[in-house]
């Protein structure tokens, strides 16, 4: 059995997939080059982090950074770091004062401009990876509710340093690549152009599962949703980067999104109603979590997000309350539908359980070199989210019901080729505190 070929239920558990694979190929590894790297010690990569704001313990900078530099949890256990954080940029200084008193206390300078922290405050690219952080801090949205965080911003001056330095180093990205869609087509197009590994996206496609399986590759999908927080433009993108963790592994792979619709409020319950296949998932949800059958429908704050692939494949992330992130697929040759969760996501001062996984993996492609999944799927993820929060508005006028946008933009084709990537094991105990180098 391997992840290439489905099994007579289209599902692979992590614990058959290392026992068949092993540990090193789930991480992209051979083993032989497994054991050269154990026997033969190497600098570790020289990482250059640039944040908007790392203002307190629940901004996303303090979750990533602070994992890189002190290690990880990882498959049930504390990982050392393997990489070195040398520089650091924050945009909102000033008021990032927990990240001014982490860099002080691990002796790490804080650069004035991003050219700087990869640089070094020379003139060239002095470091053999870039993590940008564009989450949190004092950012307006805009009237269709874009948070103008400046991902962009940050990325095309990383890229100017590249250019100039006729090389680049591998660059993750939190969550999307940026609100606005010819911004970031422009930002996975560089990495292809100059030839850099791109990667970044939600976190909760790697957390932790139940159950503990993973769809295989090549499955029949038919119709798939994901249920979980909706309620704006960061959240919905968590929902959607889930939703493309499992659909990408469809049978044929990715062939890309031809149309984009958002609703908002009751109407969602409508729609629900005019198409069978959205209530049957929504039943297996219920039933899988014990609910009263239409309790999910009760929700007055609905948003859906509704997707039709290239093949035909039908989509929907909707709110939803109490399941945490819960996809729902239902694959041709199953009688039930599949029903995975990630659930238990910690409270915002319980942040060593978060986002464990996701330092596992841009550590990989720091090491490695190789981008720990397609970066389309980032871009697809992005595109998505982007047509959503247009598709409530023409013209300058708002309708709950959107317009349906015909997504030509969104034709990309790519067979997903990667293990199983989410945590299991153990999870972190809730009292294990960063290790920050200062006691408050």
């Amino acid at each position: 059995m391997t992840d290439d070929q489905p099994t007579k239920n289209h599902l692979v558990t992590r614990r058959e997939m290392l026992g068949t694979t092993g540990v090193a190929a789930v991480t992209g590894l051979s083993s032989s080059v497994a054991g050269a790297v154990a026997q033969t010690p190497q600098r570790r990569p020289r990482i250059a982090c640039c944040v908007s704001f790392w203002g307190g313990p629940g901004s996303h900078a303090d979750w990533i950074i602070c994992k890189l530099m002190d290690g990880y949890w990882w498959q049930g256990a504390h990982m050392a770091p393997r990489v070195e954080v040398v520089s650091v940029y924050i945009h909102q200084l000033d008021t990032s004062g927990l990240g001014q008193k982490v860099c002080k206390a691990k002796n790490i300078p804080i650069y004035k401009t991003v050219g700087e922290a990869v640089t070094l405050g020379g003139k060239e690219l002095a470091v053999d990876g870039v993590v940008i952080v564009g989450e949190h801090g004092n950012y307006p949205t805009d009237l269709k509710g874009h948070w103008l965080l400046p991902r962009w911003w940050i990325y095309q001056q990383v890229v100017r340093v590249f250019e100039r330095s006729k090389r680049a180093v591998p660059v993750f990205n939190d969550k999307h690549l940026s609100y606005n869609w010819d911004d970031a087509k422009w930002m996975f197009d560089k990495s292809r152009e100059l030839g850099f590994p791109l990667t970044g996206g939600s976190s909760i496609p790697v957390y932790f599962r139940k159950p503990e399986i993973e769809i295989a590759i090549d499955a029949p999908i038919r119709n798939s949703i994901v249920l979980g927080g909706a309620s704006d433009e960061g959240a919905i993108f968590h929902c959607i980067d889930v939703l493309q963790a499992f659909v990408e592994r469809r049978k044929g792979g990715e062939t890309g999104v031809k149309t984009v619709q958002s609703i908002r409020g009751p109407e969602v319950w409508k729609w629900a109603e005019r198409n069978p296949w959205v209530g049957r998932l929504l039943g297996s949800v219920a039933a899988n979590f014990q609910m009263k059958q239409g309790s999910l429908q009760e929700s007055a704050q609905a948003n859906a997000c509704i997707i039709e692939y290239n093949d035909g494949t039908k989509a929907a992330v909707i709110s939803g309350r109490g399941v945490g992130w819960t996809y729902a697929g239902e694959i041709e040759g199953q009688k039930e539908p599949t029903v995975i969760s990630m659930l238990g996501w910690p409270g915002p001062f319980a942040q060593y359980h978060a986002s464990n996984a996701q330092p596992h993996w841009i550590t990989e492609m720091m090491v490695t070199g190789k981008e720990p999944f397609h970066a389309e799927r980032l871009l697809l993820s992005t595109g998505i989210t982007n047509h959503y929060m247009e598709s409530n508005w023409e013209n300058g006028r708002y309708s709950a019901v959107g317009r349906r946008i015909e997504t030509a933009v969104l034709n990309m084709r790519y067979r997903s080729t990667r293990g199983s990537q989410f945590s299991t094991g153990s999870r972190p105990p809730d009292t294990t505190p960063y290790i920050r180098g200062f006691e408050k």
